[in-house]
Formats: C-alpha cells, sequence, structure tokens
C-alpha cells in the first residue's frame, strides 16, 4: 500500500512538473521546469510502466492515475519529439557540399581555468565564425592572441560579471555593433557578414538565466529574445541567431522567438544536442543554439568536446542555398503571438522601472 501512494504522490509532482511551464508567469521557479523534459518523461514513462508491472488495475483510483500519467506522458512527449531523430527536419540538408559555414559557439565558462582546450577545439573544427561567451579580461588576454592571428574579423567585448562575449569570423564584418537590449552589462552583437558575394544578417545573444542568484524573473532573458525576434522578422538578408539563450530548445519563449523571427532550429528532426550541464550526465538539456532563415540548409550539427567548462560547445556546418528556401518557410507567427511578445518587452521596461526605484529607495 506505501509503494502504490508512493507512486500516486509521484503522479501529482508529475502533473506539477507537466503543467508548470505553460503557467504565464516569469518566476523563476516556475521557468526552471522547463528545462527538464527529457528527464520527466523519462520518469513518467517508467513510472506508468511499473505500475502496470506492479499493480492490478481494478480501483477508480488506479484508473484515475494511470489516466493522468498517461495524459502527463503524451504532453512531455510532444515537447521534445520534434528534436528527435524521428521528427521531419524543419531545415533541411545540405544539397551542396561546398561552399559551406561553420559555425562554433561555446560558452566557455569564466572560472575554467583551462584556456587551453577551446584553442584546440578551434583548430579541430576549424569554424568560420566564432561565438565565445562568459569571456573576462583574463580569458581575452589568453585566447586573443592565438585566435587574432587565424581570423581576420573580431569584436571583443569582455566583461567580469560571466557575460563576456568574443567573436571572431573568417568573414567579412559590415558595420558590427554591440548592444546592450536589457542591462548595460549584458551585450549582444549584431553585423552584416559578407559570404562569397552575399550577405548574412548575424546575431548573438547571452540573456540572463531565471535563477535567484542572477535574475528571480525571466523578463530580461525572454525580452532580449523578443528583441531580436523582431529584427530578424524584418532583415533584409538571410539570419543566423547563435549562443548561450539560457533556454531549451522546447520552451515556449524559445519557440515563440522562433515563430516572430521566421527562425528555424537546426535540431528539430536531427536531435537534441544536448549542450548543458557538461558536468552532469544524467541533468542535461540544448541551452546553447544556432538558428537560421530559410535561406539555409544543414550539413552536419556536432556537439564539441569537453573545454573544462559546464557547456559543451555547439556546432554547425551549413550552405547557403536560398533556391530552395521556398521549400522551408516557416510558419508565420500569430496577431497573439506578436502582441505577447511586445508584451513580454513591455514587462521588461517595467521590471526596469521597478528596479530603478527600489535602488533609490535603498539610497
Amino acid at each position: 500500500m506505501k509503494l502504490r501512494r508512493f507512486f500516486q504522490i509521484f503522479g501529482l509532482l508529475a502533473i506539477v512538473l507537466t503543467i508548470a511551464p505553460f503557467v504565464a508567469a516569469d518566476y523563476w521557479w516556475i521557468r526552471v521546469f522547463d528545462f527538464p523534459h527529457i528527464q520527466l518523461t523519462i520518469l513518467t514513462g517508467v513510472a506508468l510502466l511499473l505500475y502496470f508491472i506492479k499493480f492490478n488495475i481494478r480501483w477508480i483510483e488506479d484508473y484515475i492515475f494511470v489516466a493522468v500519467l498517461i495524459a502527463c506522458l503524451v504532453v512531455q512527449v510532444g515537447k521534445i519529439y520534434p528534436y528527435t531523430s524521428f521528427a521531419e527536419s524543419e531545415i533541411g540538408d545540405s544539397t551542396k557540399e561546398f561552399p559551406s559555414l561553420k559555425l562554433l559557439t561555446v560558452n566557455v565558462l569564466q572560472k575554467n581555468k583551462d584556456h587551453v582546450s577551446i584553442l584546440q577545439e578551434v583548430e579541430r573544427l576549424d569554424p568560420d565564425i566564432l561565438i565565445i561567451d562568459e569571456a573576462n579580461l583574463e580569458w581575452l588576454e589568453d585566447i586573443s592572441p592565438s585566435l587574432s592571428e587565424k581570423y581576420m574579423y573580431k569584436k571583443e567585448v569582455p566583461f567580469d560579471n560571466t557575460y563576456g562575449k568574443l567573436f571572431y569570423s573568417k568573414l567579412k564584418m559590415v558595420d558590427p555593433k554591440v548592444h546592450f537590449m536589457v542591462e548595460d552589462s549584458i551585450p549582444s552583437i549584431d553585423t552584416k557578414l559578407l559570404f562569397r558575394g552575399d550577405t548574412i544578417q548575424f546575431y548573438s545573444i547571452h540573456p540572463t538565466p531565471p535563477m535567484p542568484q542572477h535574475n528571480p524573473s525571466s523578463s530580461d532573458r525572454d525580452a532580449e529574445m523578443m528583441k531580436i525576434a523582431l529584427r530578424t522578422r524584418d532583415a533584409k538578408y538571410p539570419v543566423i541567431v547563435m549562443g548561450d539563450f539560457n533556454d531549451v530548445a522546447w520552451s515556449n519563449t524559445v519557440t515563440m522567438f522562433r515563430k516572430i523571427g521566421g527562425l528555424l532550429d537546426l535540431r528539430i528532426g536531427r536531435g537534441f544536442y544536448n549542450t548543458f550541464n557538461a558536468k552532469n550526465f544524467i541533468m542535461r538539456w540544448p541551452l546553447d543554439h544556432i538558428f537560421a532563415t530559410e535561406e539555409f540548409r544543414v550539413k552536419r550539427i556536432e556537439v564539441g568536446k569537453d573545454i573544462g567548462s559546464d557547456h559543451f560547445p555547439t556546432f554547425a556546418e551549413i550552405t547557403l542555398e536560398p533556391d530552395l528556401a521556398k521549400d522551408q518557410i516557416p510558419e508565420r507567427p500569430t496577431e497573439t503571438q506578436l502582441e505577447n511578445a511586445r508584451k513580454q518587452i513591455e514587462a521588461e521596461k517595467e521590471e526596469d522601472v521597478e528596479k530603478a526605484k527600489e535602488k533609490s529607495e535603498e539610497k
């Protein structure tokens, strides 16, 4: 009886964890439940299987429990199924070998003292575009000399707050800019890149996560994503967005980001490609992303080697094939989604006003 009760309590927990991400609130203790959907799906499936094996399903509470777990499992599988190899790819495979564009984004973990492994990984993968997040002045001084020999173009914004960003490119940058969209210490980068006669619009972001020690709400993170999405939506050129989003691929915010921005996810139909936490095999999910518009095709995706960080590098090789863009036009956002995006931006502004008031009152 105690074992049966344990399973029923687990069922209630599964309900809470499954429903929580759908709650329209930006508190960190709600948004964090977006992350472990793979693990929750496995646990729910195992619990359901064990319940069938261990108990005879004959009481009304048994039927209720099983029905609830099945419903939770359906919702959970629905969330992560697109990121399995069983689903249809959102962005098609490359139809040509050359020329290709190699992309690498990696959060090196500011306190990580292994500054050699990332250089070895760059040498191995030979990316054309390289984004390094969590780079402070120490990281800059250690790796910039070597990378500057390999990359003609760069934009380096080191910070000591775990939000520094280094950008290196073999492609010529046109009008590169550093923006501070939500805070004056959280940089993002945008530039145009010249690629064999074509122009590409490039963005890289690293928004704050919804965690108590960083930011108790997800307003800043969500607003930064929506601001970039509205820009990519109006872009005149093919777009690439990459970086550590501090959010999982299947979250409501990232899904809306893709739809608002007219972006495609390289992972969909190919695999999870989990990048965080590199130090915990069980609690691992995809936080580092590469998104592109319909003009691109995917040649390969790879999770990089361990570089001593809590993130694995994220690598992709893509081709620019605008003639095939019509075959993978992204789903257009609804007016409701556009309105929600604007509301998220306004919510961040209101939160900033409140923070400013609190600081002035403290003085």
